[in-house]
Order: C-alpha cells, then structure tokens, then sequence
C-alpha cells in the first residue's frame, strides 16, 4: 500500500521524504532572510521516483477507474530487449507481462499522487519564500531527470528515449522573466547549471560544454543553442530531435525510426520506411553522428548507417 508508513521507502523514518526536504528548506529561507547576502538553494526531491507512495488523500484525487491509459499504450514494446528494456530490468519489473490497462491505471494513479504531494511541498517552500520579502527578487528554475513511461508504448520506466521520457517539465520565474508564456527552443537540463552562473554574474569555465538560456529568457534568441538535440542510452539506443522531428536508432538491430513530432507528438507512426522520408533518415542520421563526436561518444554506427540507408 502506498499509504502504509511501516514499509520504509519514503516513509523511512516516520515523516515523507518529501515533506523532511520541505521542511529543510523553510528552515533555511528562515536563516537566509536574516543576512544580507544573496543566497542560492538547490533542492533535489526523490519523488516522484518508486516507490510511489503518498498519503491516502492525495490517492483519493485520482480514482483509478477514471485514470486515462496512454494513446500510444501497448501490451508489449516490440523492440524491449534490443533497447534494453527487458523483463529482468528493474523498472519493467514493476509490472505484469503483457502490460495491461489496469495496471497502467493503478502506476498512473500513484504517480499522479505522489507529484500532487510533491508539489503542495513545493508550495509551501514558495509560501515561505514569499513569507521572507524576497520572492520578487529572487530566480527559480524547476526541473525534472528523467520521465517515466507508465504506460506509453507498453514500457513503464525511463529507459527510452521516447519523449514521454526525456521530455522534462522545464519552469522558470524571477525578476524579467515574462509571465505565462512557453518557449518553444530546446535546451538540456544542464543549461539550467549555466543560466544560474550567468545571472549570478559569474563566467561560465571551459569546461562546462551547456549554455545559459538566459539570452532565450530575455526574448534576445529566438532560435536556440543547439543544432538538435542528442540522447543516449547505454550502448543500445541513440537519438536526435532535430527540425521538429526526431530519429530513433537501436544499434543491436541496425533498426532506426522516425517521428514527425509535430504532426505525431506521441510518436506512434514510424515513418523511417516511408521513400518519401529517405533523405530526411540519412541526413539526420549524419547529424547524429556529429552530434557524437561533439559528446565524445565513441559508439560507432556507421554500419547500422550502411544498412539503413542502403550504401554499399
């Protein structure tokens, strides 16, 4: 039960581990705002990671006969195995073989639950910041890792390079920062590393390869840092979103898929077999492997290449 406080995980200790975060960042706001200096808080929340468990009325918001099962579910990934998903990984392991809708409904409903308690925790943190006098001066940026499956595609982890799973939640707010709008330009999670350091005034050293955002905060860049998007997964599964769409390549299979992200944002038609997309595979698939080199990632595809795009 995700409510049974006997059972350790989040509830080691007799408080949620969300609520003991909560707590340690109220008390340090409340030590912040008596001294002059700025300061600057990172705080790293396990949930909504398993296991998923939240107090018995953030479960009642979510009724599981109500829940939605996923457009792009499936009883089983076809490719699992190639892309590392098996049924021995820990995260698959989570759930019955072939998945089914009840199953997904029931992760789905203490997923939702344990964001919801998450984010009253979040609230409470920003109640007090607005408490001290200093939530009008003060940035904050809130970000994910990785974002689990639970359903799409017939996998429940993260070990894809699906959307629903490197697509992470990305807020911004403080000073000059416009108000209820989305951007549309990709950046990664690091960036938010140098966007602090930027608006911190502080320069960025030679070894931190992100970018800030700032310049994209402050409408100065309409088209972004990056020229796609990379990702990559052991040795088993890379990626690049590019131009709106994005390319899928399973190495141990020498398979590629390709998705029209905008016209399939829960990448279900494959269009990597379709002549009319040929040169749109290769030439993503030669971004790809520049983008590796960028990442100094030495996995060679330049036989799944060959095969794919039928050179000799």
């Amino acid at each position: 039960s995700p409510t049974d406080t006997l059972q350790g995980g989040f509830w080691e200790g007799g408080t949620h581990w969300s609520e003991v975060v909560r707590n340690d960042a109220i008390d340090f706001i409340n030590q912040a705002k008596t001294k002059e200096n700025p300061f600057f808080m990172y705080l790293s929340f396990n949930a909504p990671h398993d296991p998923r468990q939240a107090p018995q009325r953030f479960l009642d918001m979510y009724p599981v006969d109500s829940i939605k099962v996923p457009e792009s579910f499936l009883p089983e990934y076809p490719f699992k195995e190639a892309i590392g998903n098996q049924s021995t990984l820990r995260d698959e392991a989570l759930a019955p073989f072939p998945r089914t809708a009840h199953a997904v409904q029931k992760h789905r409903q203490e997923y939702y639950a344990i964001i919801s308690h998450l984010d009253e925790q979040i609230g409470k943190i920003l109640d007090a910041l607005e408490a001290s006098g200093e939530i009008d001066n003060t940035y904050i940026f809130f970000g994910a890792d990785h974002g689990l499956s639970v359903g799409h595609h017939g996998l429940i982890g993260k070990q894809s390079l699906f959307d629903h799973s490197i697509r992470i939640p990305l807020m911004v707010m403080g000073p000059d920062v416009p108000k209820n709008k989305q951007l549309p330009q990709d950046v990664y999670l690091q960036d938010i590393m140098a966007t602090s350091l930027d608006l911190a005034g502080t320069e960025k050293p030679n070894y931190v390869q992100f970018n800030s955002f700032k310049d994209i905060l402050n409408g100065e860049n309409t088209v972004g840092h990056y020229n796609g998007i990379y990702g990559a997964y052991m040795n088993l599964q890379r990626m690049i979103r590019k131009d709106g769409y994005k390319l899928l390549v399973y190495p141990t299979i020498d398979k590629v898929l390709l998705f029209d992200l905008e016209a399939d944002p829960n990448e279900m038609k494959d269009l990597a077999n379709n002549s009319k997309y040929t040169e749109k595979v290769a030439s993503l698939f030669n971004d790809l492997m520049t983008l590796q080199k960028t990442m100094n990632d030495s996995l060679d595809l330049k036989d799944t290449y060959k095969k794919v795009v039928n050179l000799p």
